[in-house]
């Protein structure tokens, strides 16, 4: 049967509504919902589902990237395991955050597991070819796929857009928690040699302590700094430039989707006023673009559904969409 890219898409339909198998896919997602070791509001494991049910209404020509999507994009299904160790891991949480000490190491090892599982899935994806899509759930999930990347790729930078630096050495004691994703990277992963980080406005002593650390290893694009050149003048085109320009060859995204103003991520678990909007966010993407920089994997995360309002999957489903298109654009690939 023919596949009609302006028909409406079938409930039963793959991301996007489109009929790809991953044969056939230049870019597979991978959804990953876990999210033990959120501190704030909770959601984000149901993220990757409701991601997957809003993507079947988005129209596939795109205005940025044209007809990309005919390159293959894909979703796999879940792996059982990861629900079960969050399940597993969720309930141990509030002991663990009590004081239980058994109970904290048990989260941290299922956390442990679950990004050797993403690790594992993302490396599968990149030896045959493809881009690996990883969808959470919480940022902490980002860590296995960064890695694979670097093992496959690096040395590797990567675009961090977030409103928080994530580089505590743990959080309530979770040592693999969503605020220590980058301070993870940053110590685990060799092969990241750089991180250029958009948009935080949150952050701590320990992080601002850890940014000056690292050095010329963790650049910092905050949304103050932004705010004040916007407000001296300089035209936000030029920024995204320059934010581009200051990335290695190879990228990995990581889109913590409170990066972007709260009104399009209201039902995340710690929005912070201030952020992205979504013409900066596709300004940045251009840059990206532009730059020719090749983009070895990417994510969406923190993307937390509210009950009765498709809003916030609506909004990480276009995101998801851009972010395939920018990726299969850095390719060069048509079909």
């Amino acid at each position: 049967m023919s596949f009609d890219p302006s028909a409406a898409a079938a409930a039963d339909s793959g991301l996007f509504g489109l009929t790809f198998d991953e044969t056939e896919s230049l870019v597979v997602a991978i959804p990953v919902p876990f999210d033990a070791t959120t501190s704030y509001g909770g959601g984000t494991s149901r993220g990757p589902e409701a991601i997957l049910t809003a993507s079947r209404q988005v129209d596939l020509e795109d205005a940025q990237f044209g007809d990309f999507w005919r390159a293959g994009i894909m979703m796999r299904p879940a792996e059982a395991r990861i629900a079960e160790a969050n399940a597993e891991a969720s309930d141990l949480a509030d002991a663990a955050r009590g004081g239980d000490r058994s109970a904290l190491e048990r989260v941290n090892g299922l956390s442990g597991e679950v990004h050797e599982l993403v690790r594992a899935a993302a490396g599968d994806a990149l030896r045959a070819g493809r881009i690996p899509a990883v969808v959470g759930g919480e940022h902490s999930v980002s860590f296995g796929a960064i890695a694979a990347a670097a093992d496959a790729a690096g040395p590797i930078g990567v675009l961090h857009i977030d409103a928080h630096d994530d580089l505590r050495s743990a959080y309530e004691g979770f040592r693999w928690s969503h605020a220590s994703v980058m301070r993870n990277v940053m110590e685990r992963v060799p092969g990241a040699e750089r991180v250029v980080s958009v948009g935080v406005r949150d952050f701590c002593d320990e992080e601002k302590r850890e940014r000056e650390r690292l050095g010329a290893r963790w650049v910092s694009y905050d949304d103050l700094a932004l705010t004040r050149r916007l407000a001296g003048g300089e035209a936000f085109g030029a920024v995204t430039k320059e934010i581009a320009s200051a990335l290695p060859e190879r990228v990995y995204i990581t889109l913590d989707i409170d990066g972007l103003e709260p009104a399009l991520c209201p039902g995340t678990g710690t929005p912070v006023p201030g952020g992205l909007s979504w013409r900066q966010f596709v300004a940045l993407v251009d840059a990206v673009a532009e730059s020719g920089k090749t983009i070895v994997g990417f994510d969406v995360v923190e993307v937390s559904p509210r009950e009765g309002d498709e809003w916030d999957a609506n909004v990480g489903a276009r995101a998801l969409f851009k972010l395939c298109g920018l990726a299969i654009r850095s390719r060069g690939t048509r079909r």
